[in-house]
This record gives C-alpha cells, structure tokens and sequence, in this order.
C-alpha cells in the first residue's frame, strides 16, 4: 500500500455539470401537500425558488477555484482513499489542529474559520493562537471515496493519527461536530500520547436519540430537562432522517444519486430543522452558495449512500467509551443535546461552555464564537 501524499486539484468535468443542469431544467416537483409548510418535510414552495437559483445563477468553477487555492491532498490509508486541505500558518509556533465535518456537511464547514485560525493577528488574535489546520474528508464522503469495506469511525480515528504521523505531526489537537463529535474522541482513544486536546461542538458521547426513561429523566437538573425537552420538541423530523438513514442507506441512495432534487431536499429539510433562529429559512442563516456547494459536493461525487451509510455502521463515537483521558472541551448551543453527566464518564471534561444562541452547524452559524472558543481551550496545550 502505497503511503504517498498526493496534490489534489477539484476538477469537475463539464459534462458532469452540463448533466446536471439538464437534470435541473427537466425537474418534476412533487405536487405540495396539505398546508404546504416545513412541518411535512422541504416545502415546494421554497425548494422550487431553491432550484431556480441553482440551475440559472449559481457559479460552480467559481467555487471550484476558490476552494482550489487552499492546498488539497490524497492519501492511501488501510484501503481508504483520504482527500483532506492542509493549510500552514505563517506563525512559525504554529499548533496543529485537525477539524472533522458531520452530516449533511463536507469540508466546506470550515470556509470562515481557516482564516482566524491560521493567521490570528489579521483576525483579532495573537501569534499563539495560530494553528497549522487538516481539514480531511470523511471516508465515503466527497472525494474520500469510493468507501472502502468494514469502515466505521474507529477507523476513522485510527486513520486520521496515521494521517496526522505521515504529515509529521508528532502532537496535535482535534475539533468535530455532529459525526465529527463523534471521530474526534476516537483519534483520541487511537494516539492518547499525541492528541494535546479534543473540542466538539454538539456534545460528546453518549448521544442521545430519543428522550431518557421517566425515572432517569426525573434526576436531570431543570436545566438539563429543559435542554432535551427543547431537542426534542424542536426537531421533530430527527428521529426519521436517522431511522432512514440508519436501517436503508441503500434505497435512499438510489433516490438521491439520481435526481439533484431529491439530494438538495434531503440535505436542505436538516438545514431548516437544525440552524438557529428557528423562524428563519436557511439561506438567512447561511450563505445561499454555501448551502449549495454542500449539496454539489454530495451530488457530483454520488455520495448520499456512502455518506449514509456512517450512520448505519456508526460504529463507536455515539456511545460510551472507557476515557482517553485527553482533555475535553465542549462547546453547545441551545439545539444540542448533549448533557454533562452522561458525557463526563467518559471524557476527561476540562471546559463545558452553553451559549444561549446559534445551532447545530457552529462553524457555519457562529464562527467567531466557535474559533475564540478553540483559541481559549487550545491556548495552554502547546505539549
């Protein structure tokens, strides 16, 4: 197996994106149902003006260029196909930091912080807040495919300490949200002695899916039964997605692969239920071309089943696992479920930080408060 790290250009071919707009001018919306509202999944309202502004304004070899000026890379590790950014500070004294997406996003999460984290002191920093930033892709998600057999996310956090060792990393911190929440703690597990420090927003494991027993629930602070009681009555819808997408990766795939409509719905219906404020459509919360260059990178690489298919597997990061004893920081807003008692068992818990704004995608939502917060639980983690 070859250990080579690879430049790495995106390089769509134009048939792919000439494929894509005939998809797009021969779309059948399905008619709306009753109401027409979010509360029965993406509305044909909202998405049909969604796909008007793909098919007619939205600029791909823009984006394409734009995201080709940061350095980009492959590498083979145990059979897996790994695309990820590598971006150098300036700052000689730079630490190294690795950030992990989730679901339903891609490496493009992190579009406004590699700025602030790389040159702090153009962004109201200093030159010890700097970070050397690897960005990968999760295997089975845009260009780190095709999914090779018998992945889940302990291999993952395996193959990112392999990838952090091949880069010359001998001490590194990581940072994930939503799937990323649960790598991150798994490349702590795999390289204790190396990970200075692991930061998750959503709340580490054990995450939970569905509301506690009465009795269990009864023993929670008002605060933290207000927290699940908010989850769970303001995201009605996930429970569904993750059933879906937890027992069939397979049959919706064949849906998705298939018609840049139905991907486009499926990843935008999470994007309404989980950004902050609740009232507000998602491209009022994030970038319209954000959204979309999400959407493309599932669309024009066909990987709705491989990318769902890691919640199938799952495989660690969601439940209880013994302590790494890396020091942990966590940083949650009002839609994230995680609750300190059920995390602490198994992370070494250094900092626990409630905002009282933002949602789910914190790199997206809030980014400058998602970077100060790196800044100050990384400072004093320089060994």
């Amino acid at each position: 197996m070859s250990t080579d790290i690879v430049p790495f250009r995106i390089e769509i071919p134009q048939a792919d994106l000439d494929d894509l707009r005939g998809r797009l001018d021969k779309a059948r919306l399905p008619a709306p149902l009753a109401g027409d509202g979010w509360d029965v999944g993406t509305p044909t309202w909202w998405i049909r003006d969604l796909v008007e502004y793909w098919r007619t304004d939205f600029d791909w070899r823009a984006i394409e260029a734009q995201w080709n000026k940061w350095p980009q890379f492959v590498t083979e590790i145990d059979g897996q196909t790994v695309h990820f950014l590598h971006i150098r500070s300036a700052e000689p004294d730079a630490r190294a930091l690795v950030l992990t997406h989730g679901w339903p996003c891609t490496f493009v999460e992190f579009a406004d912080v590699i700025g602030p984290l790389t040159d702090p002191r153009a962004h109201g920093g200093t030159a010890e807040d700097a970070f050397d930033l690897v960005i990968p892709s999760l295997p089975g998600f845009g260009f780190s495919t095709p999914l090779a057999e018998g992945w889940d996310n302990y291999k993952t956090g395996r193959a990112w300490a392999e990838l952090m060792r091949r880069l010359g990393y001998d001490r590194f911190g990581v940072h994930g949200g939503d799937a990323g929440a649960a790598v991150s703690p798994l490349v702590g597990a795999a390289a204790p002695d190396r990970v200075t420090g692991m930061h998750v927003t959503t709340g580490p494991a054990p995450v939970l899916f569905s509301p506690p027993p009465a009795d269990e629930y009864a023993e929670l602070t008002a605060s933290e039964q207000d927290r699940l009681d908010r989850f769970f009555r303001e995201n009605p819808g996930t429970p569904g997605y993750l059933a879906v997408q937890a027992s069939r990766p397979q049959t919706l795939a064949y849906g998705l692969v298939d018609s840049p409509v139905g991907q486009l719905a499926w990843i935008m219906d999470r994007f309404w239920e989980w950004t902050r404020p609740k009232e507000a459509l998602p491209e009022q919360v994030i970038d319209k071309d954000v959204l979309l260059t999400n959407v493309m990178l599932y669309w024009l690489t066909g990987t709705a089943g491989t990318s769902a298919y890691a919640t199938y597997v799952r495989g660690g990061g969601w439940g209880p696992e013994p302590s790494s004893g890396v020091p942990t920081g966590v940083l949650l807003t009002p839609i994230d479920w995680a609750i300190r008692r059920y995390s602490a068992p198994s992370h070494n818990i250094t900092r626990w930080t409630e905002l009282d704004h933002g949602g789910h995608f914190a790199a997206l939502e809030i980014p400058g408060e998602l970077v100060a917060d790196l800044r100050e639980f990384f400072r004093d983690k320089r060994s």
